[in-house]
């Protein structure tokens, strides 16, 4: 048995900020590949990771083509909700969503909590199942999760999780879980996706962690330029092979995502930062004027002059009325 696996395709009618191409169009390209690997490589099965749309109520023009072209997939597909699938981060929400319509007319179907599909090829039998994103994922146990019971006696199960797994930590204030806290005797192959920069295949007596990153590449971080998006192909027998196959029709990242936001976020944190040094050098702030403060900050961090006016004859209005006190 084949699968081919794919995640955050973040479907849009846009182009981000970030892109200079038009994303629409490369998106399309992608999954027109995709589908040709699937072709080629005689997959039996498709899985979808989640966020397939960036916005619950996409526009129904873009909805409808392509779903016209996830029909072109002689495979089934099996698909788990992302984030940017629903409303609110909660998965009840989904059947009043564009992703919910694709799953009612028979496009794709999508894997409730709970839920375990039975799949069978030449008497291998396979349990999957997937747990859509919701909000208090990565905020409580992980088992609660990323782990399920093989039920049917399946040689071999897996799950997908729209979570955000890592590889190594993130900044304090971001809830995610750490691949070391989600091996499971149970699951023999655990999908993720949500994380766009993805990792290398990760190995542990016999089971595997797969998250080939996003197919979209919506921002431009450094380790979005530098990245390609590939998607993995799984291979079940008597033993399990997963390869990661890179997207010939992707361009490179410094040909499609525009740094110059991203250089000029950098120089304004640089002289931000510069300017916070200077005042706290100041000790007691005397001989620095919390206009001046205002301005310099205003201009660093381009806030429009009608706010900075405002704030700046607010703190005048404070200081005249101190100074007629004295």
């Amino acid at each position: 048995m084949r699968l081919l696996y794919l995640t955050d395709t973040h479907i849009r009618g846009t182009s981000p900020r970030s892109r200079t191409d038009d994303f629409q169009e490369t998106i399309r390209q992608k999954l027109k590949e995709v589908i040709e690997i699937a072709d080629r490589e005689q997959v039996d099965v498709v899985l979808h990771g989640g966020d397939i749309f960036d916005r619950p109520n996409l526009s129904p023009a873009v909805v409808r083509e392509f779903a016209h072209l996830f029909r072109h997939f002689r495979a089934p597909i099996y698909a788990i909700a992302g984030n940017h699938d629903m409303y609110g981060h909660n998965p009840s929400t989904i059947d009043r969503t564009m992703l919910g319509l694709l799953d009612a007319f028979g496009t794709l179907e999508l894997l409730r909590e709970g839920e375990k599909v039975r799949l069978e090829k030449d008497g291998l039998v396979v349990q999957l199942s997937g747990q859509p994103f919701h909000y208090d994922l990565d905020k409580r146990d992980p088992a609660l999760d990323y782990a399920v019971k093989n039920e049917i006696g399946a040689k071999y199960c897996i799950h997908m999780v729209h979570g955000m797994l890592v590889d190594k930590a993130l900044p304090d204030g971001v809830a995610y879980t750490m691949v070391d806290q989600v091996w499971s005797e149970s699951v023999d192959i655990l999908l993720t996706g949500h994380y766009h920069a993805g990792f290398p295949v990760q190995h542990k007596n016999g089971r595997y962690i797969v998250n080939p990153g996003a197919l979209a590449r919506i921002n431009n971080h450094p380790s979005e330029i530098n990245r390609m998006p590939q998607v993995a192909l799984i291979d079940l027998g008597e033993a399990i092979h997963i390869r990661l196959v890179p997207l010939k029709c992707a361009a490179k990242g410094e040909t499609v995502l525009d740094r110059s936001y991203i250089e000029k976020a950098a120089y304004r944190q640089e002289k931000l930062a510069s300017f916070v040094q200077q005042v706290r050098e100041a000790g007691d702030f005397q001989g620095i004027d919390v206009l001046d403060i205002i301005d310099e900050i205003s201009r660093l961090e381009g806030i429009e002059d009608e706010v900075k006016f405002e704030a700046q004859r607010r703190i005048a209005i404070e200081q005249e009325a101190e100074g007629e006190a004295v």
